[in-house]
């Protein structure tokens, strides 16, 4: 049996989160799972678009930003590690 790429296997996990609902998950774990996403996604974030004061946009680019260090590849592995991790604790 060959090993799944990195790619597949990531969207595999965001299929996954997609049916999870947030009411089921914890604010702090729903910022890290956002964080990852974004990481994995988009890269490094850019800090200069602050126009907009919002508490809850403030939260998520700051959980982004202390992920930033992450390489897609490395946020791609922690995201999927952690919908995993999350889908197998359901009951």
């Amino acid at each position: 049996m060959s090993e799944k790429d990195l790619d597949t296997r990531f969207q595999e996990a965001v299929e996954i989160a997609s049916k999870m609902t947030q009411a089921s998950l914890p604010q702090d774990v729903q910022l890290r799972l956002y964080a990852y996403y974004k990481q994995a996604t988009f890269g490094t974030i850019e800090t200069n678009n602050t126009s907009n004061f919002d508490l809850r946009n403030a939260f998520k680019t700051n959980a982004w930003m202390q992920i930033s260090h992450l390489s897609i590849d490395e946020a791609k592995e922690l995201y999927i590690e952690a919908i995993l991790s999350l889908a197998n604790k359901k009951p």
